[in-house]
């Protein structure tokens, strides 16, 4: 008998939210508006706060790095109250209604000149912001065309969710874990498409890149990145900003180019733009602390994860 893979953390623990309630959160919330369903919104935010002890660890652990100070209840209850915002405000995103935020860009440059040149580009991002805010972009840009590569059993709890609601569109989600998906991004690409991934957790005991992250050693994926060499694709690092209200803040920064990037160089060329999402990651944390979504202990060896509790992080 084959050993079992070994899975992360975040993929062991049980899904608290029940997917009946939110669906029904998305029902009420396309009918009666973004401002009725704030309530909802608080509270899950508390529901979490009070009722999650193992997230609470991880978080105050988190947060303590990124604050450079001991969190208080006040830093913990923000993060969780953005995390259920940014889920909330998902769902008025994915069924188009982008008129309802106030979107700021940082690297309009860059996205101009990459839109510009055409061939396509891969998106890396993390489980920080909102990664649905860059649609919102795309749909104010003729021709753009914007896609999320995401591992299919989040893309199935979005259509869950949302299948009660308004009718939205699903063309602009690719689900990894097929045979198929490498073609299916490599075909976005070659129409000139966005595609967005996000790089920053494993799936289980696949190669992993040791770097230094808000003080400690953590593990980040080198699957992600190696895609993109294979690919031979322009990387660019984005994250959609939560920053209060109605307002986020799209980040658009050169990562890596594996466009002309000999076979003997890829390994060195890998490593070092895994590195470098790492540090730009980095960076984002200490400026926008309360945007980071990983509620569980994110410097652990994922090899040598055991068997975890629940959590508030399975819809990200």
């Amino acid at each position: 008998m084959s050993p079992q893979r070994a899975l992360p953390e975040w993929r062991q623990r049980s899904e608290r939210g029940s997917q009946t309630l939110l669906r029904l959160m998305a029902w009420l919330s396309l009918r009666l508006g973004r401002a009725c369903g704030r309530p909802i919104v608080h509270g899950i935010a508390a529901y979490f706060f009070l009722f999650a002890p193992k997230a609470r660890r991880d978080m105050r652990n988190y947060l303590r790095r990124a604050l450079a100070r001991e969190p208080n209840a006040a830093d913990r209850y923000r993060l969780i109250l953005s995390f259920a915002t940014v889920i909330h405000d998902r769902i008025f995103m994915l069924t188009g209604r982008h008129a309802l935020f106030e979107v700021s860009v940082e690297g309009e440059a860059p996205m101009r000149e990459l839109v510009a040149r055409g061939g396509g580009a891969l998106l890396f991002g993390a489980h920080m912001g909102s990664f649905e805010v860059l649609r919102t972009v795309g749909s104010s840009r003729s021709g753009l065309e914007v896609a999320m590569a995401m591992y299919e059993e989040n893309a199935r709890k979005v259509n869950a969710v949302l299948a009660g609601g308004d009718r939205h569109d699903s063309s602009g989600i690719i689900a990894l874990g097929h045979v198929d998906s490498m073609l299916k991004v490599h075909e976005r690409l070659e129409r000139g498409a966005l595609v967005g991934v996000l790089a920053d957790r494993t799936l289980g005991d696949e190669a992993t890149l040791p770097v230094s992250f808000l003080g400690a050693t953590a593990r980040l994926p080198l699957g992600p990145m190696r895609a993109a060499a294979l690919l031979r694709r322009r990387v660019y690092f984005m994250l959609g900003l939560y920053r209060g209200g109605r307002r986020y803040h799209l980040i658009f920064e050169p990562l890596a180019d594996f466009s002309n990037t000999s076979r003997a160089g890829r390994t060195a060329a890998i490593e070092a733009a895994v590195r470098r999402f790492g540090s730009l990651l980095e960076q984002r944390c200490r400026s926008d602390p309360y945007n980071w979504f990983n509620f569980f202990d994110f410097w652990s060896d994922p090899r040598r994860q055991g068997r975890a509790g629940t959590a508030t992080d399975q819809a990200c």
